[in-house]
């Protein structure tokens, strides 16, 4: 739909401007991720602003509002506000003089994008730098808060299984090259519309490059300076699904193995779906059968179970009968077939022709179980890519991680007010900061928040200007978040 920016609130925000103070002048707020309902979760990583600042702030105020003629833009927004709330003294003298100036008259600070910052601690600040346009701090709350909480969140989220999947390809293979690789984005098809499934999928790529989200790919290009000629912003390989493996017919299950890895990809890596009836007689008696193709081929055969519970499919189940398949786990037989090497760590890799891929419920703890068991029985963790789907990315709410625009400071007649809430029902979670906020880093490198700040404090702190009076302040690029965010994890 194409959105107009002036009505892109909740609607209870329509009429806080005659609301507040009168002589009320500036008001401050900030986004803060106050509390987590994931156990693994400490830090955030901070993504998102500069694609809201890029594609709302800028293009969409600009070309449907500020672009638009005052009377057009005026009309607009007292029919849809009259429709919406019946007779109102809501007025629009404030929106003529907001298209009168020309530009949207705020300013944000933030923390370079890519950061990890700690629960609790604001990622950015907010407020208006014209005290006619007060209002429009919290105004802007909304839309701030729909775009950028998702994208925080899918970040962390990758981010956590970076360092779940970096920490096990240390200890068990020696390289951690291969982990860019072994979290794929299988979530498109299962987020909240495209928007939602492109802008989580570039959050997954600050961490990752397999991806199935291609526009994803378009996004980064297009928001954060990336170029796919020229760096590897997100890639896959050759894949089959279940309507192509069904198609051939059960009874030629073994041809169309055949047939992909022979007549259609003779070289390069394949991903083949490998459980449309009976997986265990793939991993036992077609990858015999199969194996001296294989092994010839100059590529990868990468075999992809999707049913079941993955830790038990891959590492084995300790309650099947001893000795059968199930028992072993896809990984173990696959190493009986075709063998491989020993990683500088000691543990067992596969032949570099064959690997397993598996897409479908992969959770964080089960990726580490997965890891664990992997481990346990003297296998690298890298022998097995994980399909990242949409109940990682879209099963989340903007409580997941309790991110909120919060105001804490107003300026009123003149005179400065440190405003904050505590509510008494409240088990500690809303209580915000009190005052100006700063952010910085102490000893260690860890961010930590300072309220009741200076506007001194608030200038000379962590949190740079991005954003101020319609124009971008800062461009960071693809390259250098990554970076950002993978020293993180080196550090």
């Amino acid at each position: 739909m194409k959105l107009n920016p002036v009505i892109a609130i909740d609607g209870y925000k329509v009429d806080h401007r005659r609301q507040y103070p009168d002589d009320t002048q500036i008001i401050f707020s900030n986004l803060t991720a106050r509390a987590t309902r994931r156990a693994y979760t400490d830090k955030m990583v901070f993504f998102g602003l500069q694609y809201f600042i890029k594609d709302f702030l800028i293009d969409s105020w600009n070309r449907d509002f500020f672009q638009r003629p005052k009377a057009e833009v005026v009309s607009a927004f007292e029919r849809r506000i009259n429709n919406y709330l019946g007779p109102n003294n809501v007025g629009t003298d404030h929106i003529a003089a907001l298209h009168d100036l020309g530009y949207l008259p705020v300013k944000i600070m933030a923390l370079p994008e890519g950061s990890v910052y700690p629960l609790k601690v604001p990622c950015l600040v907010i407020y208006n730098t014209d005290e006619r346009f007060f209002w429009l701090t919290n105004y802007l709350e909304t839309i701030l808060s729909a775009n950028v909480w998702g994208m925080c969140t899918s970040a962390t989220t990758a981010h956590q299984y970076k360092k779940i999947l970096t920490h096990y390809a240390a200890e068990t293979d020696g390289s951690t090259e291969f982990v860019n690789w072994q979290g794929h984005d299988f979530s498109f098809r299962g987020m909240f519309g495209v928007q939602a499934a492109t802008m989580s999928g570039a959050a997954h790529l600050l961490s990752f490059t397999g991806t199935d989200t291609i526009p994803a790919i378009d996004f980064l290009e297009q928001y954060y300076y990336a170029n796919s000629d020229h760096e590897l912003v997100g890639g896959s390989v050759a894949a089959t699904e279940h309507s192509v493996m069904c198609a051939g017919g059960m009874e030629n299950e073994l041809d169309t193995f055949r047939r992909l890895i022979e007549d259609i990809y003779p070289q390069g890596i394949v991903s083949i779906v490998s459980d449309s009836w009976d997986f265990w007689q793939v991993m036992t008696d077609f990858t015999v059968q199969l194996k001296d193709k294989i092994l010839a081929r100059d590529g990868k055969v990468v075999f992809r179970p999707d049913t079941g519970c993955p830790v038990k499919v891959i590492c084995g189940d300790p309650d099947a009968e001893p000795g059968s398949p199930e028992f072993k786990g896809a990984i173990e037989c696959l190493w009986q077939v075709f063998g491989g090497s020993t990683t500088a760590k000691g543990y067992k890799i596969l032949d570099p022709h064959v690997g397993l891929i598996y897409g479908d419920s992969i959770t964080i703890e089960r990726a580490e179980a997965i890891c664990a068991g992997l481990k346990a029985k003297g296998f690298a963790s890298t022998n097995v890519v994980f399909g990242i789907g949409s109940y990682t990315y879209q099963y989340v709410t903007r409580d997941t991680d309790g991110f909120a625009v919060k105001a804490t400071f107003a300026k009123v007649a003149g005179l400065d007010r440190e405003i904050f809430k505590a509510p008494k029902t409240d088990d500690g979670t809303k209580r915000s900061a009190k005052g100006l906020v700063a952010v910085f880093k102490d000893s260690n490198g860890d961010y930590y928040l300072k309220d009741q700040a200076s506007w001194h404090d608030v200038n000379h702190c962590e949190l740079q200007a991005v954003f101020e009076n319609g124009e971008l302040l800062i461009n960071q690029s693809l390259a250098e978040i990554r970076q950002r965010l993978a020293d993180s994890i080196a550090s």
